[in-house]
């Protein structure tokens, strides 16, 4: 049993300074060494394996590639400067029908240190003011800073570290 909090039944505080998006950019600019890090050596089998018809590792990695674009799209809303953040596709749909599994995994490690980042460079261009700018979170239900979407996006590459940490060192806690 998976000892990572649900995705979807977690809640957010986003009360912290507007001052932290330095730290969120160079957290986000740091995801894709990590994962690389983590699956390193890894074996074919481990990555591919799919432990109770759910995900497996290699998934994992690619469901982090799916969601640079709608991570972009919300960058471009807050430029919009909108009420309401684009809407995520719940049933991870795009995850689902990509077929991670038959891909070579330096394929997908390559396409998401890419994506993620063309997106850490384009908020670091970002005058400090527009990182308070405020919308909806769709799902959520509350205002979301661009500053919070960071910390949200930080925090579900997180989730899904922890989620493949678990699956392929089933006996190891995520701290050692």
């Amino acid at each position: 049993m998976s000892q990572v909090p649900v995705w979807f039944e977690r809640k957010f505080d986003f009360t912290f300074p507007v001052e932290q998006y330095p730290n969120l950019c160079v957290r986000l600019r740091g995801t894709p060494a990590r994962l690389e890090e983590i699956l390193r050596g890894v074996s074919r089998d481990v990555l591919l394996g799919k432990p109770g018809d759910k995900w497996s590792a290699q998934e994992h990695a690619g469901h982090l590639l799916d969601l640079e674009p709608l991570w972009m799209a919300r960058v471009d809303d807050f430029l919009a400067d909108g009420d309401t953040l684009t809407v995520a596709d719940l049933s991870n749909r795009k995850t689902h029908e990509a077929k991670h599994n038959t891909r070579e995994l330096i394929e997908i490690l390559a396409e998401f240190r890419i994506a993620r980042l063309r997106l850490v460079e384009r908020v670091g261009k970002f005058q400090p003011a527009l990182f308070a700018r405020s919308m909806l979170h769709p799902r959520l239900k509350q205002p979301m800073r661009l500053v919070d979407h960071l910390y949200f996006v930080a925090e579900h590459d997180d989730h899904h570290l922890a989620r493949i940490w678990e699956m392929i060192h089933p006996d190891l806690p995520p701290n050692n």
